[in-house]
């Protein structure tokens, strides 16, 4: 299929927060973000409404850009009560199954929970909440070309088979023989 123009990358992703400050200092302590810009408006440049906001935005590293809005005049943040709070998340990539554990052993340092690392077939990650209550997951590849391809050929078949039934599709079942519980069973 021909499309009429080619996306690059993400320029950023935005979410809400309750202090800029507070976020920019955590997300520089906790996961070494460099504070790169930030743009303060009365008046929101789309729209013209009167709103005054705070815009940051953090390097995550890669070309990656993370924002935040902070909005006094708004109620306070909520979240959607339908959704449970395991899904919806922003992930980031570390190198290896070594930087998520020190990652792991950091955050946890910092008194911040951290559940994991679970396991996913081809990639492991930990879970964690800012302090805005985004939980953030950090993922580390561990996949082969081979899974990679796999996962690829069958992708079509689960949504087809997703959308008729609802039930999880058993297409790649091997992603859920997590080789170090393995090694613990025998």
């Amino acid at each position: 299929m021909t499309h009429p123009f080619a996306l690059n990358r993400i320029h950023h992703v935005a979410y809400r927060c309750r202090d800029a400050a507070e976020t920019v200092e955590w997300y520089q302590r906790v996961l070494g973000m460099d504070y790169v810009t930030a743009f303060a408006e009365d008046h929101v440049p789309s729209t013209g409404a009167y709103d005054p906001y705070m815009h940051i935005f953090l390097d995550a590293g890669g070309g990656n850009v993370l924002a935040f809005f902070e909005l006094p005049n708004q109620p306070d943040m909520g979240r959607d009560a339908n959704t449970p709070a395991w899904v919806q998340h922003l992930a980031f990539e570390v190198a290896d199954m070594d930087t998520l554990l020190a990652a792991k052993a950091h955050i946890e340092a910092e008194g911040i929970e951290v559940l994991g690392p679970t396991y996913h077939g081809i990639f492991r990650s930990i879970y964690f909440f800012d302090p805005n209550g985004h939980r953030l997951e950090l993922a580390c590849n561990i996949g082969t070309a081979d899974q990679h391809a796999e996962l690829r050929r069958v992708a079509p078949l689960m949504l087809a088979e997703w959308s008729q039934t609802k039930k999880a599709p058993r297409h790649a079942d091997w992603l859920h023989q997590d080789p170090e519980k393995e090694k613990e069973r025998q």
